[in-house]
């Protein structure tokens, strides 16, 4: 395990010389930090599109809930390239954490199984290594976002606190909730799954940070949930290669129609139906993490705001991939090996930086283009598909075994 520790000295060796040396380091850590000053001076967060306690080099709007601000109070005690040391330190712990948690929910190998898979701080130091080269991840790390954070807080809380009936199951994903809105979509998969004490907690914490924060901040609190909110354009451009997500996808390719955005909510939703079906399904063989990854896809489908640096689910569906790669037979094999490498090679090929992007070029993709550039989007579309295909065939072949048979 001392290979992992190489790369946290590494960036904060990198961070205390980019203060230093005044580097632009981490984009995101740096709008982090300057909303908890902003908290913690008791200035606005959402009256401007820019902090005045941002550096020059990361002048964007803090588009998180307050408690987020309140939450990234430590970041506010150091320099921004420092902060982004410290918060990149944190990130790779999540991200170890995350591919062992994940190693952790597969069934236990045979005894005599690959002896690589057999041995978890190995596999997980090869997977590690492996999701550096992962545009989510490193994009991730690069820009000092918490992507990798917040996986690994749902991770730890659905597969490992909470699985073993801790009292404090669902507490870290209302805390995640509490940080970027969008996890809160798991306490409803806590819900349907049967953990319904995990998922009243998780909301009670995340009803309990708002609570805070209005008491502490209401102006803040309000001008959020009533105006920053539904104000989805002072993210960024709904329609730019970096936003994978169905309403991205639709703007795009219907050239900004008024229409996109619902047709996109609305395709979102039916998605939901298959989506549900193989999230209960892997849920009552207990593959557990296969179920949460079906949750976890689908919110980044039907997020308006998808960047491919939240796509750091892909670390999980990689690992839950090759674990099942010595399982197949002879006559499947290429199918599982060649949907594997399919997976990596469109999260670790940044096919989204190649493809022409930026100045509404996007709307002027030919179809390839269009293709190639919604490769994100349409990855966990066409695995679902798959998967559906596979069971339904299979079904059909066991039907007609008894006919076949007399």
């Amino acid at each position: 395990m001392l290979i992992l520790a190489v790369f946290p000295l590494l960036a904060i060796v990198v961070g205390f010389w980019g203060w230093t040396h005044d580097w632009n380091l981490g984009v995101d850590s740096a709008v982090y930090r300057a909303g908890a000053l902003q908290l913690l001076r008791g200035d606005n967060l959402y009256d401007a599109n820019t902090l005045p306690t941002e550096p020059g080099w990361a002048l964007l709007p803090f588009t998180y809930p307050p408690t987020a601000a309140l939450l990234f109070a430590p970041l506010a005690l150091v320099p921004a390239q420092v902060a982004w040391g410290f918060l990149t330190v944190v990130s790779l712990a999540a991200l170890a954490l995350s591919v062992r948690i994940a190693i952790g929910a597969l069934p236990r190998p045979a005894a005599d199984g690959p002896r690589w898979w057999a041995s978890p701080a190995r596999s997980t130091i090869v997977f590690f290594l492996v999701f550096l080269g992962f545009e989510p991840v490193w994009r991730t790390i690069f820009l000092g976002q918490i992507n990798l954070i917040l996986m690994a807080m749902v991770l730890l809380d659905m597969l490992v606190i909470g699985a073993r009936g801790s009292r404090w199951g669902g507490v870290l994903v209302g805390l995640a909730a509490a940080i970027k809105l969008t996890p809160i979509v798991f306490l409803g998969h806590l819900l349907v799954t049967g953990r319904w004490k995990d998922a009243l907690r998780g909301l009670a914490t995340f009803a309990g940070m708002q609570a805070l924060l209005f008491l502490i901040n209401p102006h803040d609190s309000w001008k959020y949930w009533t105006k920053t909110l539904p104000d989805t354009g002072r993210i960024g451009p709904v329609h730019w290669a970096g936003n994978q997500s169905l309403n991205a996808l639709m703007n795009r390719a219907t050239d900004l129609a008024p229409w996109a955005s619902s047709a996109a909510t609305a395709i979102g939703l039916v998605l939901a139906i298959p989506a549900l079906w193989l999230m209960f399904r892997f849920h009552r063989r207990g593959q557990a993490l296969a179920a949460l990854l079906v949750t976890a896809f689908w919110i980044l489908l039907i997020s308006p705001i998808s960047w491919s640096h939240h796509w750091v689910w892909v670390a999980p569906l990689v690992v839950l991939l090759v674990s099942r790669l010595p399982k197949t037979t002879p006559a499947t094999a290429w199918k599982r090996w060649l949907g594997t490498f399919l997976v990596g090679f469109v999260f670790v090929s940044c096919v989204l930086l190649i493809l022409p992007n930026g100045r509404n070029v996007e709307l002027h993709w030919k179809v390839w283009q269009n293709i190639l550039g919604d490769a994100y989007i349409l990855m966990p579309v066409v695995l679902a598909v798959a998967l559906v295909l596979r069971w339904g065939l299979r079904r059909r072949a066991r039907n007609r075994e008894p006919a076949g048979s007399s």
